[in-house]
């Protein structure tokens, strides 16, 4: 006969802590969300189920079309700059010593700064008349205008959101590349590689990691951005700057549509974790086919 040790089931209690934390801050929220979705609020006492009705009409809605497009050009965009560059300052910065130091902190500095303080800055700094930037590029000929010119708003809270958290990014890729032994430098420095195929072979297949984690918290934060862009030109001009966070809003608070928000609330989720879901797996999927290839 065996004899079975008993198992120690107290452990659990320890969850119930981050259990209750999840339920009270994501999963109550989101059953409202859902509970709004599906009923027509006409007053706090009176509330009729429609069913589907709302994510019909919120899907053939045109303006959401819009902005989603929009939406995924900015995230798209957003992931094509930061990533590189910030793969790049972090390649450039010191290994170690005080300099490392000193440099990890003026890195780190943008993402100390509030979001809503973020759109400040920027707004001061785009002016033509006191904003460093807005002057300089009307010295040089350019008529700049974020308030007036869509394409100049669009292209400002891009290099805006490039500015701020680009350093994310560095920071991460910096830490992947301190985690890699020198070994791997002292082998490839005896077969004489070259910088490129260091980073090529060594690099870039060691950060794949922290650049995954880099890749998905960038895309879903400028999915979901709001506040820089609305401090900055409050969705204008026009709509050349509202986003889907902002089209929410709007329907949320603006127009108190609390169904069509709450339908538009969980598709938004949803598209967030597709997007999410298919980055996930085709990095993953660049990953394997690179390991297939190096036993090959």
């Amino acid at each position: 006969m065996t004899n079975h040790k008993p198992v120690n089931q107290k452990a659990w209690w320890l969850v119930l802590p981050v259990i209750l934390c999840v339920a009270f801050s994501a999963v109550l929220p989101l059953m409202t969300v859902v509970n709004y979705s599906v009923q027509d609020i006409i007053s706090p006492q009176r509330r009729v189920f429609v069913g589907t009705e709302w994510f019909v009409m919120v899907m053939r809605d045109s303006d959401l079309h819009l902005a989603l497009w929009r939406q995924i050009q900015f995230s798209l965009a957003v992931l094509l700059i930061e990533i590189p560059l910030g793969i790049a300052l972090a390649l450039s910065m010191p290994a170690a010593g005080w300099r490392a130091s000193v440099v990890l902190v003026i890195v780190a500095l943008s993402l100390l700064i509030p979001w809503n303080v973020v759109g400040t800055i920027w707004q001061i700094f785009g002016r033509s008349d006191i904003g460093l930037l807005g002057h300089t590029l009307l010295k040089l000929g350019v008529d700049y205008s974020y308030t007036g010119n869509p394409d100049h708003a669009w292209w400002t809270v891009l290099i805006m959101d490039v500015w701020h958290w680009t350093p994310l990014v560095a920071l991460l890729a910096y830490a992947g590349l301190r985690s890699i032994p020198d070994a791997y430098y002292q082998a490839a420095r005896i077969d004489g590689a070259s910088q490129w195929a260091v980073f090529r072979y060594i690099q870039l297949p060691k950060m794949r990691g922290v650049l995954m984690i880099a890749v998905l918290l960038r895309f879903m934060d400028s999915f979901m951005i709001y506040t820089e862009p609305f401090v900055l030109t409050g969705g204008g001009p026009g709509n050349a700057t509202t986003f889907l966070s902002q089209y929410l809003t709007t329907k949320a608070v603006g127009q108190f549509d609390l169904g069509p928000a709450a339908a538009f609330s969980l598709i938004y989720f949803f598209i967030i974790l597709l997007f999410c879901f298919v980055l996930y797996n085709w990095m993953q999927s660049l990953g394997t086919s690179e390991k297939e290839q190096g036993h090959a």
